[in-house]
């Protein structure tokens, strides 16, 4: 079981693919699918984090809109490489991590949805002791 969103693997694993995307791209001469590629991958973790927050069924959702902007991200990176923003090799790569990460949030959503005591963390003070 888990205290907070920090504590979840998939989280994490998203805010390292955002940090990652946006070195990849911070130099990037186009600037509109840069933004939108950033923003979209920056939307995964933080759609985890506000489904966990707000607890109950709230959370099952917000990880299907987490897997909705993975999707999101995956059809910019394949569109990155055609245009050559991004090379193949590191295209894939990222891809094959977006697809990880769906992974991960539907397995998530699942076992969410066969628990009965979902948690609801809408009262409660999240932990954030050592972090």
């Amino acid at each position: 079981m888990y205290q907070s969103f920090e504590d979840l693997e998939v989280w994490k694993r998203a805010c390292r693919l955002a940090v990652r995307l946006h070195k990849l791209l911070e130099n990037s001469r186009s600037a509109c699918l840069r933004d939108q590629m950033q923003r979209a991958a920056v939307s995964i973790g933080s759609n985890i984090a506000k489904g966990c927050e707000r607890g109950g069924k709230d959370f099952a959702r917000f990880l299907a809109i987490s897997r909705g902007s993975a999707a999101e991200l995956r059809t910019q990176l394949y569109i990155a490489a055609q245009i050559g923003i991004i090379d193949a090799t590191t295209m894939r790569d990222l891809v094959d991590e977006a697809k990880r990460i769906s992974k991960m949030l539907f397995s998530l959503g699942k076992a969410l949805k066969l628990r009965k005591d979902i948690p609801n963390t809408e009262n409660q003070t999240p932990n954030t002791a050592g972090k």
